[in-house]
C-alpha cells in the first residue's frame, strides 16, 4: 500500500463508545478531541482509482532542427521568426535567389541533372515539381530524363532561378513537411559562406519535453493520455508519443528519461509561445472497480486500524474498514456495511 502523509485529529463519537481519529491529506498537526461532525457525508463509490504525477515540461514544436547554408553569397531576403514555410516557398534568399523548400525525406545529397544515375532522389524531385505545377509530361519514376530537365526548367522560372535544368544544395532543401521558422541565424546584408549555420527549424504539430525522474518510469506510456497545463492556466489533454529508453544527466534532475507528449490545441490557446514552461499530469490506474472513499473519510482507530463513519437511517456508527490503495485524494476500502451508494462521514467545511 502506498504511503501517504495523514494529519490526525481526535474525534469522540457519543454512544458509540469508541474513540477515533480523524484523517487527512494535509501536513500532520497534532491531535485534539472534536465531536463528530452532523451532516456532512459523502457517498462511498465504486470505480478506478487513479493517481496523477505531475511534472515540468517545456512547450514547443516538434522536430526541432538545424539547416546549413548551401550557397555562398549576400543573404537579401530571411522571413520572420515563427513563419510558417511550405512546399515550393523560400526558407531564405542569397544574392535575391531563393533556397526553395520541397517534401522529402531524402535529403538532397548530390546534384540532380540529365544523366545522373537512377536513384530515390529522382523520384522524390519529380514528386514535387509535379505537386508544384510542373508536371506536364513528366514521368514520376527513378530515372531524370530530358521530360524531368524541362520540368526543372519550367520550375526554375517560376521560383526566380537561373534555368540551369539541374538542381543543387543551392536552391533546395528537402523536409518531411511544412516548417516553422524558430531562429534565423542569418541576417540580411550579412555574408555567408556554404555549410555555415542558416536557420533553426521545427515541425508545425506542437509538442511537450519532459525530463522525467527514472524512479517515475511506470508512468509514461506510449500512447498514454496526459492532461497538460499551459502558461495562463487552460488545461489541455495530450497523448505521450515518445519515451526516451536512455537516462540522461539534467540540470534539473541526476537521472531522467526526455518524454515528448503531444498536444493538439488551437493556436488561441497555446500562442505563439515556444520553450515556454507548463505543467503535465500523468495519470496512474492503481486499481480497478473497487470501493473508496475521500481519504479525510477515513478514521484511526484507538484499539489499532482504521474505520469509516456510516450514516443512514438508524444513525450513525463507525465500522472497521481495511484501506487499500491511495490515489487522487481518495482510499479503497472493504469492511461490513461498505456497500456502493452508502454515506460515508467527513469532517465539515
Amino acid at each position: 500500500m502506498r504511503r501517504i502523509l495523514l494529519a490526525v485529529a481526535a474525534l469522540v463519537v457519543l454512544g458509540a463508545g469508541v474513540t477515533v481519529w480523524r484523517l487527512s491529506a494535509t501536513t500532520p498537526t497534532a491531535a485534539a478531541p472534536a465531536s463528530a461532525p452532523a451532516g456532512a457525508t459523502v457517498p462511498i463509490t465504486r470505480g478506478d482509482l487513479v493517481d496523477t504525477v505531475t511534472a515540468g515540461g517545456t512547450l514547443g514544436y516538434a522536430d526541432r532542427r538545424d539547416l546549413a547554408a548551401g550557397r555562398a553569397g549576400v543573404v537579401t531576403s530571411v522571413p520572420a521568426e515563427g513563419t510558417l514555410i511550405r512546399r515550393g516557398k523560400a526558407l531564405y534568399r542569397v544574392d535575391r535567389e531563393p533556397v526553395v523548400l520541397m517534401y522529402g525525406t531524402l535529403p538532397l545529397y548530390r546534384d540532380l541533372r540529365h544523366g545522373v544515375k537512377d536513384g530515390p532522389d529522382v523520384r522524390q524531385l519529380e514528386r514535387n515539381l509535379r505537386a508544384l505545377g510542373h508536371g506536364d509530361g513528366l514521368t514520376v519514376d527513378r530515372h531524370f530524363s530530358l521530360g524531368t530537365a524541362r520540368a526543372v526548367r519550367r520550375w526554375q522560372k517560376a521560383a526566380g532561378l537561373p534555368r540551369t535544368g539541374e538542381v543543387t544544395a543551392a536552391q533546395v532543401v528537402f523536409l518531411p513537411g511544412p516548417v516553422r521558422l524558430a531562429r534565423a541565424r542569418l541576417a540580411v546584408g550579412e555574408k555567408v559562406s556554404a555549410g555555415a549555420a542558416a536557420l533553426t527549424v521545427t515541425g508545425t504539430r506542437r509538442t511537450v519535453t519532459v525530463e522525467l525522474d527514472v524512479s517515475r518510469r511506470e508512468v509514461a506510456r506510449k500512447g498514454a493520455r496526459v492532461n497538460v497545463e499551459l502558461p495562463g492556466g487552460r488545461s489541455v489533454a495530450g497523448e505521450v508519443a515518445r519515451v526516451g529508453r536512455v537516462a540522461v544527466r539534467s540540470t534539473a534532475k541526476e537521472n531522467a528519461l526526455v518524454v515528448r507528449v503531444e498536444i493538439d490545441v488551437p493556436a488561441r490557446l497555446a500562442g505563439g509561445f515556444d520553450q515556454a514552461p507548463v505543467v503535465v499530469g500523468f495519470s496512474i490506474r492503481l486499481r480497478r472497480g473497487v470501493l473508496s472513499v475521500p481519504v479525510e473519510a477515513l478514521l484511526a482507530l484507538r484499539e489499532g486500524g482504521y474505520g469509516v463513519e456510516l450514516h443512514g437511517p438508524g444513525g450513525r456508527r463507525v465500522v472497521p474498514v481495511t484501506p487499500g490503495a491511495y490515489g487522487g485524494g481518495r482510499v479503497e476500502v472493504s469492511g461490513p456495511g461498505v456497500t456502493e451508494g452508502a454515506q460515508a462521514g467527513v469532517p465539515a467545511r
